[in-house]
């Protein structure tokens, strides 16, 4: 209800909060959806009330969750009522992130932004109702990654005997089970089709049964044959052949002068856009990333009401650069760009021009120096200082509008990085930074502990720092000893930092009171700083995994989950009192656990261990052991109370242990139960139960 909220006046809805709980029998579905209705109300009486009165309960279970959903879609705006009903057609197993969702809510004309502010486009309104329908508890993004779930059925059958305006199909591997595109073509009537997997199609087949579609989703399958009628369809607002084998736009695609949508992500053989697509004058969202196009058609400037550009080329043509395309396109709000170790000099990254444009989202890519190892892929070892200055210069002309929220760089080989990532007030609205596969920096910028807003910071494969200073916490000579470094800040990671050794960070200095989420991985550092665990109080998870060199994890007082992974000096983990979950992978010589009062559950993987460890005597409460051994070791396990293993697990609440095949996967376990009294194993015959002694 906010901040805002005082308590007196929450007093006050109690009573009709308690009646509407009641309403709902005890369903968590009807609670969540009547929850969405309330958040969006004002906090006021009168308005509780009308919605309780709406609400009447009923005595079975599908008819109360139906009412409170229905409540709930009652109470949308026309408009939100439109984009909920669409959503629903997305189908099973497939990611549609929320610029596919959104434009296809434009594309049908759901969506009309606000032409007397310019910055409050469809875009955004789009993002607006999006995130009301998430907050209603209507739609919950969060089960796939920003997808619904929504069932295939019996498509045929449907196709075959009905009229359909809107149609989401979604078709297996299997040869059998794929979608036969002649049932397609009957639907005339179509103004949406979205189709995942494959599609069984034959010569003739195309695109020109659809007089009227707006929308055109098709991916991961082949679909090239149908590329050759799309400018057929002249209405068409949103177009995504995603992850598919088109390797071409038509020619005279600016005949389609309504297409405002894109996306070519994963066309892996598409090399070349036509030159025509400069004339689409409605053109709001372009995704090149993931294709062969590193060129793009002179003009490209023209298309002014571009919001959202990712996978823009870098090039160079004599004189000419493409960057130079960039800087009328003052409706930008997301861009990224690649390929920018291929622009010649820092002159032609500033006719860009970003720090002009209103971004929310950068990334700034070159062509990667560094391996999957981590190290900096062979040949290119070392780097010409010229070439170093080089991308150094056009780093520095491209920095970003202070109003940043989202910053990823990838690839950068500089010595340092930019100029604006040292200097505080120029990305003061920074909230998420990631930078990638940084070659050759030997030191992380002083000034991001200072960012007052950042919340996610994210290091990977940077192979030539092997020191995390001060300087990254922004010790000078004239540092404020009452500041507070990374106020913010509540997920860090740091991947792939094969050479780092040392992490200095102090008691005495204060930072990172907000980190709940810490990610090492792929170093070879000694310890953790004392200042880690004495200041960062709110860190509820921590992740390592491949310290080559960490002999402990001690004090830790706020962890409640810990994984610790591929870590083979690792020796002891002790003092984690609020440690409730422990993950072990492949740590052979870890031999104490201790000070772990509140643990409940623990995964052990480890199919080298021939006894089970000491440590688990220690671990008194224990709810739950699962572990993964070799064949030899659950055999010993499979012994029961006569074997040598059960003292050591005995006292656990549930244990589940396994065996695997040639193939990696589960075939033998062992699983015990303490009380009531239950041991089960297939070691000696499958599925048999050994009586207890």
């Amino acid at each position: 209800m906010g901040n805002n909220t005082h308590e007196t006046e929450l007093d006050e809805l109690k009573d009709i909060g308690l009646q509407i709980i009641a309403n709902c029998g005890g369903l968590p579905l009807a609670i969540k959806v009547m929850g969405g209705v309330l958040s969006v109300r004002h906090v006021q009486r009168p308005d509780w009330m009308r919605v309780l009165n709406d609400f009447i309960p009923s005595c079975e279970l599908p008819e109360v969750i139906n009412h409170s959903v229905y409540l709930s879609y009652e109470d949308l705006a026309p408009c939100l009522k439109q984009c909920f009903l669409h959503y629903s057609l997305l189908p099973t197993n497939a990611v549609f992130y929320e610029n596919d969702i959104v434009g296809m809510w434009i594309s049908e004309g759901f969506i009309h932004g606000n032409s007397h502010d310019y910055w409050r486009d469809s875009e955004d309104l789009g993002s607006e109702y999006y995130r009301e329908l998430i907050l209603r508890n209507l739609i919950e993004p969060d089960a796939r990654d920003e997808a619904l779930v929504a069932h295939n059925g019996d498509m045929y059958g449907y196709l075959s005997s009905r009229k359909f305006y809107q149609l989401s199909l979604e078709s297996k591997e299997l040869e059998s089970d794929m979608l036969v595109w002649s049932l397609v073509q009957e639907q005339t009537s179509l103004r949406t089709l979205v189709s995942i997997g494959q599609i069984k199609l034959k010569p003739g087949d195309s695109l020109m049964a659809f007089p009227s579609p707006r929308t055109l989703h098709i991916e991961s399958t082949n679909a090239a044959v149908l590329v050759e009628s799309l400018c057929q369809l002249k209405h068409l607002r949103y177009l995504s052949v995603a992850h598919t084998d088109v390797s071409s736009l038509p020619e005279n695609i600016n005949t389609m002068k309504f297409l405002q949508h894109i996306n070519l992500q994963g066309c892996e053989s598409f090399e070349k856009l036509p030159d025509s697509i400069i004339k689409l004058e409605q053109l709001r969202y372009l995704n090149l990333n993931d294709t062969g196009i590193n060129v793009i058609p002179r003009g490209f400037c023209i298309l002014t009401n571009l919001s959202k550009l990712y996978g823009f080329p870098a090039y160079m043509d004599g004189n000419w650069c493409s960057l130079e395309e960039l800087w009328p396109l003052s409706r930008l709000k997301e861009i990224e760009l690649k390929g920018l170790d291929n622009v010649a000099a820092g002159l032609f990254a500033e006719s860009a021009s970003l720090y002009q444009m209103r971004l929310s989202y950068l990334k700034l890519e070159c062509s990667t120096r560094v391996g999957g190892g981590g190290l900096v892929i062979e040949g290119r070892s070392v780097f010409q200082d010229e070439e170093n200055q080089r991308i150094e210069a056009v780093f520095d002309e491209l920095h970003p509008p202070q109003r940043l929220s989202t910053l990823v760089i990838q690839g950068y080989f500089g010595l340092q990085l930019p100029v604006w990532m040292r200097t505080e007030d120029r990305l003061e609205c920074l909230v998420v930074l990631t930078m990638e596969d940084l070659a050759c920096c030997t030191q992380l910028p002083c000034c991001l502990s200072q960012l007052p807003y950042l919340e996610v910071l994210k290091i990977q494969r940077a192979p030539a720092i092997s020191c995390v200073g001060p300087e990254f916490l922004g010790v000078s000579e004239h540092h404020d000893q009452t500041a507070i470094m990374f106020p913010r800040l509540h997920e860090l990671v740091f991947s792939g930092m094969v050479k780092w050794e040392e992490w200095v960070w102090e008691k005495q200095l204060n930072a990172m009171p907000a980190l709940e989420e810490l990610l090492v991985d792929n170093c070879k550092l000694r310890s953790f700083p004392p200042g880690l665990a004495f200041r960062a109080r709110a860190l509820r998870r921590l992740v390592v995994t491949a310290a080559q060199n960490l002999n402990s994890l001690d004090s830790f007082a706020s962890v409640v989950e810990l994984d610790v992974y591929f870590s083979p000096t690792l020796t002891s983990i002790a003092n984690l009192h609020q440690l409730q979950k422990l993950t072990i992978i492949f740590c052979p010589k870890l031999e104490k656990l201790i000070g772990v009062p509140a643990i409940r559950r623990l995964v052990l993987e480890d199919y080298d261990m021939e006894t089970l460890p000491r440590y688990l005597q220690d671990v008194g409460n224990l709810s739950l052991l699962q572990l993964d051994c070799s064949l030899e070791l659950l055999t010993s396990i499979a012994m029961g109370q006569p074997g040598p293993e059960w003292k050591k697990y005995s006292h656990v609440k549930h244990v589940e242990a396994y065996a695997h095949d040639g193939d990696n996967q589960r075939e033998w376990y062992v699983l015990y139960t303490k009380d009531p009294y239950k041991f089960e194993t297939n070691i000696n015959q499958r599925s048999s139960k050994l009586a207890g002694n």
